[in-house]
């Protein structure tokens, strides 16, 4: 295969290697562009042993979790899959189900302001409940069927971080954010969580769930969010005051700006006072654990600037291209998104094979000339020098942003492409079926028996 003949030291970080005949007009570059072979190394080859080295280590401290989802997944929904069913296959059809939520959002309340029908939301609350269990049971599937394997740990963050942008539009559309800054307030809060959660799992080598985290307790506060949102008659409700609905009349030791928030802006309350708390824990146990074994904290801090860069570009942006805020948003959200999957999925890659950590995400470049820009006409309008912006604020700007979005596809797909394919053909699995059913000793030994008969 093409990737097992490249040397290890030319696949340190994704490679573009082209070949091309001289380019002397615009038609030979066109042309140029759909003959061009790309191949993205995402895995050294001598890294790859490292591959089987793999153990799953995990930590769970929710209560719920303990006493009532894993008892259900344990004595009910495991034995629904069929031994046949391969863990990863079980993950896509969960992930189907949040797909088929988008679909109605897009149908239904495309600009995430406007009340649905009781059916829509009460869906959403089905879809991500089922989302959740079959991403919960996989891993018992892949005990159960003996396939347990570093493909279904990147398998299922790579689902996982792609469905933390979707249910930040879902959440979004439920409470009617709209296109605005409260749904880039959620869609930071979302992917800053997945993103620390990830760069601990990499230092720590343990995955660790606390008493109240995102996959637990905050997912199934959205379920009861969608399912009450369907009773109360749409999202409208959700941007009444709290207190005042709750029958708390005014007086004169509460605040006005604190009597008249309404539900959703509690909410985004409660989420950053969360956000702080498993940053801060999740920091905490990244020095801990570097400290256990003699290495630098501040090192592992650096991890962080990635996160860091993609989020002080990606608000200036905004901020500057206030059309984009408000009518592209949803576009928008999805390339934002796929930056942080994309890093996410790195640094599962670097944490499999045991490589150092990744920094740096070609995805962020678009937006760094995006916001370059953007920036000239605000400097003139502002201090009275700058630049011209090539791009406008009109249909051109929009053309940029679904660029973006298109970018960010082909970049993360041919990621995801290239690390399946590469784990696969080392371990010699197959992704979605499984290639050696596992057999039990004694079936075994029964066969063997009856051939000697």
């Amino acid at each position: 295969m093409q990737h097992a003949k490249l040397k290890p030291e030319t696949a340190t970080t994704p490679k573009i290697i082209a070949t091309s005949s001289l380019i002397t007009s615009p038609c030979a570059h066109a042309c140029y562009s759909l003959t061009t072979t790309i191949t993205m190394v995402y895995i050294r080859q001598d890294k790859l042993p490292k591959l089987k080295e793999y153990k799953y280590q995990g930590v769970d401290h929710s209560l719920v979790s303990r006493y009532i989802l894993k008892p259900f997944y344990t004595h009910f929904v495991i034995k629904c899959f069929p031994m046949w069913m391969a863990p990863n296959l079980i993950t896509t059809l969960g992930f189907s189900f949040i797909v088929a939520n988008f679909l109605t959002l897009l149908w239904y309340t495309p600009t995430l302001d406007q009340d649905c029908p009781p059916w829509v939301y009460a869906s959403w609350a089905i879809g991500l409940f089922l989302y959740q269990t079959f991403d919960a049971v996989d891993g018992s599937q892949a005990r159960r069927t003996r396939q347990s394997g570093p493909l279904g740990e990147l398998f299922d963050h790579g689902v996982d971080a792609v469905n933390t942008t979707l249910e930040v539009l879902l959440f979004s559309a439920t409470m009617n954010l709209g296109q605005g800054w409260k749904t880039v307030l959620v869609l930071f809060a979302s992917l800053m969580t997945f993103y620390v959660q990830t760069w601990e799992e990499y230092h720590t080598h343990t995955l660790t769930l606390g008493i109240v985290s995102g996959p637990v307790e905050g997912i199934l506060t959205l379920c009861i969010i969608y399912g009450l949102t369907a009773v109360l008659g749409g999202g409208s409700f959700w941007q009444q005051p709290l207190l005042a609905t709750l029958g708390v009349q005014p007086h004169s030791s509460i605040p006005p700006i604190l009597y008249n928030l309404a539900w959703n802006e509690w909410y985004m309350v409660y989420g950053s006072v969360m956000l702080v708390f498993n940053t801060v824990s999740s920091a905490i146990n990244v020095m801990q654990a570097r400290r256990a074994r003699g290495q630098r904290t501040r090192v592992a801090l650096l991890g962080l600037l990635t996160f860091a860069a993609a989020w002080t570009l990606i608000p200036a942006y905004l901020y500057l291209q206030p059309n984009i805020r408000s009518t592209h948003l949803v576009p928008f959200t999805f390339y934002a998104g796929l930056i942080n999957a994309f890093s996410v999925g790195r640094i599962i890659i670097s944490h499999l094979t045991k490589s150092r950590f990744p920094r740096g995400n070609v995805l962020i470049y678009p937006l760094i000339y995006g916001v370059a820009d953007s920036l000239g006409p605000f400097l003139q309008q502002t201090l009275g020098f700058g630049w011209p912006s090539a791009l406008g604020d009109d249909v051109y700007q929009v053309a940029f942003v679904f660029s973006c979005l298109g970018l960010a596809v082909g970049v993360h797909a041919s990621f995801v492409v290239d690390v399946i394919w590469t784990i696969c053909d080392y371990l010699d699995i197959w992704c979605l079926t499984i290639k050696y059913p596992y057999q039990d000793v004694k079936e075994n030994r029964e066969k063997v028996e009856k051939k000697e008969e």
